[in-house]
């Protein structure tokens, strides 16, 4: 994907975008098996295929998986493509999980969301994704560079220093979740603070709730969405119309969870994607992600965990971080993770099992240190927690 994309809001005719994809897939597939050694014997006996739904007698690859694969074979689990020193950057993601970002124009694939949503060549983007070691501000960088769009590399926090920034760069755009644009609306308002830059957003990595976009747009800002993930880059995105567009380098099936079998279409399933790039190519990758296609070939976004993982503002809670905690504290019994929303903001609520009520404060420390978020903790009688199995019960 480049610049100067004029219909990089529409993709590819669904016929043109299939022959494409499939020349790139068998050409991707015999460099897989010749270069990588994960995949010498998973694809030996793969002949070219024939269309796109012969993805499915391949094998599936977990997200749960790379973690252990890192861990034997550093960095990528020998899932890159190309020596890791060509590469342009090298992330580190709750799991811990390693993520690379070779070199080339928008090569994540957000240009084409960004232009989705309005932006054009020359506006400024405040752009409020972390810029530490997780690679979700530099996708959207790569996208505006791609346009040829001006970026403030403001990250989360500091909503102080926000609103200066959009006093002084007056930015147009606003990146990042869709709760943290509230907070700088409610701010700048509550404080009398010039805002009126501000018309468009792109949102990501959080639920964007009706009633959150339709107050946004009260107040002047007009926001889609899109969905990506920091191994796959953006994968669909918000035009016109119901659901969300698929962008042109990656092809997704939905899979019943568990499996590698189709489900029928309209049926919710898990997201599984393979990835056309030569820096890191990923076959059959599940996201664990729940979505459903619509009839015209988009998804209806995001709509839940196919596990028990999920996301608050914007970042990956998992099962394993909550045991990690249990591991790390003593005297603990079990653990159970409330997600909530409150005014329009993603709340944890962290239940613990203990007989010593003075384990809160280590409790909390833990919790912010393992998920790089802030939640409450509530200790609570041994045995009083339900025993329905869950370790993160989102309420959203």
């Amino acid at each position: 994907m480049t610049a100067g994309l004029s219909d990089a809001a529409k993709g590819q005719a669904p016929d043109v975008r299939e022959k494409d994809q499939l020349a790139r897939l068998n050409a991707q597939i015999a460099r897989m098996r010749e270069t990588q050694n994960y995949w010498t014997e998973r694809l030996a006996d793969v002949v070219p295929l024939g269309s796109l739904a012969d993805l499915a007698a391949l094998p599936v690859l977990r997200k749960g998986d790379l973690v252990e694969m890192q861990a034997a074979t550093p960095p990528f689990g020998g899932l890159n493509g190309n020596p890791v020193g060509s590469l342009r950057r090298l992330f580190i993601s709750p799991g811990p999980i390693f993520d690379p970002e070779g070199r080339g124009p928008d090569w994540w694939g957000s240009a084409r969301a960004l232009q989705a949503v309005g932006v054009q060549k020359g506006d400024v983007i405040l752009n409020t994704f972390s810029y530490h070691l997780t690679p979700a501000a530099f996708i959207f960088e790569a996208g505006a560079e791609a346009i040829g769009c001006p970026v403030i590399p403001a990250g989360p926090g500091n909503t102080q220093e926000q609103l200066l920034a959009l006093r002084h760069y007056r930015p147009r755009v606003y990146v990042g979740v869709p709760d943290f644009l509230k907070i700088i609306i409610d701010k700048a308002d509550e404080t009398g603070s010039d805002r009126s830059s501000l018309e468009i957003g792109l949102v990501t990595g959080a639920a964007l709730p009706e009633s959150l976009r339709v107050e946004l747009a009260s107040k002047g800002v007009a926001v889609k969405q899109c969905y990506g993930t920091a191994d796959l880059g953006i994968i669909a995105y918000e035009t016109e119309g119901p659901g969300m567009v698929l962008n042109d380098d990656v092809i997704v099936e939905i899979l019943r969870p568990g499996t590698g079998d189709p489900v029928p279409a309209g049926e919710i399933g898990e997201i599984v994607v393979t990835r056309l790039d030569p820096d890191y190519p990923l076959l059959r990758f599940a996201t664990g992600d729940m979505t459903a296609m619509l009839p015209d070939g988009r998804i209806k976004g995001w709509l839940g965990r196919a596990d028990q993982a999920t996301k608050v503002k914007g970042m990956f809670v998992r099962p394993e971080q909550i045991a990690a905690i249990e591991r790390l504290v003593p005297g603990c019994h079990r653990l159970r993770l409330e997600v909530s929303r409150v005014g329009e903001q993603d709340r944890m609520h962290l239940l613990v099992e203990h007989d010593d009520s003075n384990v809160v404060g280590p409790l909390a420390e833990k919790l912010a240190e393992i998920t790089r978020l802030k939640g409450t903790v509530e200790v609570v009688a041994p045995g009083s927690l339900p025993k329905d199995g869950k370790v993160i019960d989102d309420q959203r």
